[in-house]
Parts: C-alpha cells; structure tokens; sequence
C-alpha cells in the first residue's frame, strides 16, 4: 500500500476521532497535508480560526510567512508535510492542554511512522516540547538534535519558533529566517552517508 494511501486511511479515522473535548468545539479535523513521500515534516502547535474553517493547516497568516520561508529555501507545500501536534482547534485558539496533546499523540506518531521523514522540524514550543521535553526554545532554536522516540526510532529534529510568534516581534522574524535558511543544509547534513 503507498504512503498516500495510508495516510488517507489514517485521516479517515482521525476525521471520525472523539478522544478529547476539543472536537466537541471545533468546525472540523485538520489532519495535515502535502507531500506523503516528504523529506521534511513540520509540525506546529494546533489549528488556529482559519485553519478550523478550511480544514488545512497553516492556511492563516502564519501560514503565508510560512510560505514566504519555504520559497526562500526553493520549496513548496507540495514538497514537504505539515502537520500538528493537535488536530483540532482548541477554543480562542489557547494553548491546547496536555490531555489534548495526548490524546491526540498516537496520530503524529502515525503520521511519521507513515512519511518516514529524514528531518521533523518543530514550529514553536508546544511542538518542541512533544519531542524534547525540558528544553528551552531559545537555546534549541537552529540547532538539529537526534533523539531516539521509542514508538519512532531514531530520528532528526530541528526547532524553530513559531511563524505567528514572529509576525509579533519582529527580532524573532529575523531569526526566524534565518534559522530556515539552515534548512538545506542541515537535510545534506543528514543524508550525506557517514
């Protein structure tokens, strides 16, 4: 069966998914999307208002400085994988709580297992925090750390902070991109046989 294949079975069930309360509370699901044989899979915090409507992730403004970043570095939605840590919207688009993150954990593993990324890049501290619990955002940011999850193996990740924190301040935005920019080089990094 193809990844492609798999991952729309996966969404199916995540579509039908009742674990937490936050389905009770949002339009719809927002499994991810783009590319199921991606070398990058991203993966921010939760759907936010846009997103819920659209049922796609990273659709707000967020999104677009996102694109903006992808083509700095030559890429496209199309060529990498965006996921979240939650599937659903949490209300007034809080922090989601950690029962949500939990509940809907078995999915992300899922969808890794699935893609089989060379390099998992976390969008801002929620995400971060999934993988690398008890690290700080700020002294992780553009840095690639290989952890071993258990449900996961091994595997290469690279932090970054959140889009929409640095359409806030425009400091972060400059790091930000510059982080990205790294992007390239740390995936030739990986896949140079050792």
């Amino acid at each position: 069966m193809s990844k492609q294949t798999l991952l729309e079975k996966l969404n199916k069930k995540m579509l039908a998914c009742k674990k937490c309360a936050l389905r009770a509370t949002c339009q719809q699901v927002v499994p991810g999307e783009g590319s199921a044989n991606a070398k990058i899979l991203f993966i921010g915090e939760g759907p936010g208002k846009k997103e819920d409507e659209l049922g796609r992730p990273f659709v707000g403004s967020a999104g677009k400085f996102l694109d903006e970043m992808l083509e700095i570095i030559k890429l496209k939605r199309e060529d990498i994988y965006i996921a979240n840590v939650v599937k659903c919207r949490p209300p007034e688009n809080r922090d989601p709580l950690p029962q949500e993150a939990t509940a809907c954990w078995p999915w992300l593993l899922e969808q890794i297992k699935i893609i089989q990324p060379k390099l998992i890049v976390t969008l801002g501290r929620h995400s971060m925090e999934r993988f690398l619990p008890n690290e700080k955002i700020s002294q992780m940011h553009g840095t690639l750390v290989i952890k071993t999850i258990p449900e996961i193996g091994k595997q290469n990740f690279y932090t970054l902070y959140h889009p929409a924190a640095a359409l806030y301040n425009g400091s972060m935005r400059e790091t930000l991109i510059q982080d990205f920019k790294k992007i390239p080089k740390v995936l030739e990094k990986i896949e140079k046989p050792s």
